[in-house]
């Protein structure tokens, strides 16, 4: 397939979905995410990172020699190190004091999601990857930017973030290399890359939603001296 009409197709797909037109992120770029907020979305995130070199190993398994498959095994390359790019996210992770938490029902979904696609073929498991990957950069420079500006984290803490919005450039290009290689149908590229494109936005959605729940109790309680009234008081 053409590489820049795919790459003009999944651009498309993407910018209906654009990650930091989402209010977290905009709550994020302006320093409204309080610590419990950063602290609950990395334990998510970090659910999603720890399943990334499975998925791209399951698309390379499911890729014949060539190519696309070398495309998609220095991507992998990339993200086992070492160091792995789990390991740096666990710098980000500390920092803000993130807890062990199992994946929410989103985030669950998420994942579901892009094992779902990568079982079904590399076309459509490389697509659903690439409907994040190709947001990377501009996200992680965003975030990045945040942590330092107003959450004054070092270097450490934002190490991961630097790296993707750089070496994601890289990434992105890769996979639309391999993509192109590997089919002349965009049909299933954008059916794929678009559920994941809802995925992530869902995800985002269930992190904002969480995070005013939180508000919510903590003015309550607030009001109150202690813990919120029941629902029952005064039946």
């Amino acid at each position: 397939m053409d590489r820049e009409l795919l790459e003009r197709e999944l651009t498309a797909v993407v910018a209906r979905r654009r990650l930091l037109d989402h209010p977290f992120y905009r709550r994020w770029e302006r320093g409204e995410l309080d610590a419990s907020e950063l602290a609950a979305y990395a334990a998510q995130y970090r659910h999603l990172e720890a399943a990334l070199p499975g998925l791209l190993g399951g698309v390379a398994a499911g890729t014949e020699s060539g190519p696309g498959r070398d495309a998609v095994l220095r991507t992998l390359a990339d993200e086992v190190g070492p160091p792995s790019h789990l390991e740096l996210f666990d710098g980000f992770a500390a920092a803000v004091e993130a807890p062990s938490d199992p994946p929410a029902p989103a985030t669950t979904a998420l994942l579901d999601l892009q094992r779902r696609r990568v079982a079904q073929g590399p076309v459509t498991g490389l697509a659903a990857l690439l409907a994040y990957e190709l947001q990377v950069p501009e996200v992680a420079a965003s975030k990045a930017e945040g942590l330092r500006t107003h959450h004054r984290l070092g270097a450490d803490a934002t190490r991961f973030w630097d790296l993707h919005a750089g070496l994601d450039v890289e990434h992105a290009s890769w996979s639309l290399d391999a993509l192109a290689a590997l089919t002349e149908d965009p049909a299933p590229v954008v059916e794929a890359a678009a559920e994941a494109a809802g995925g992530w936005w869902a995800f985002l959605d269930e992190r904002l939603a969480r995070g005013e729940d939180r508000r919510q109790a903590g003015s309550a309680c607030g009001r109150y001296g202690g813990s919120p009234p029941s629902r029952t008081a005064g039946r």
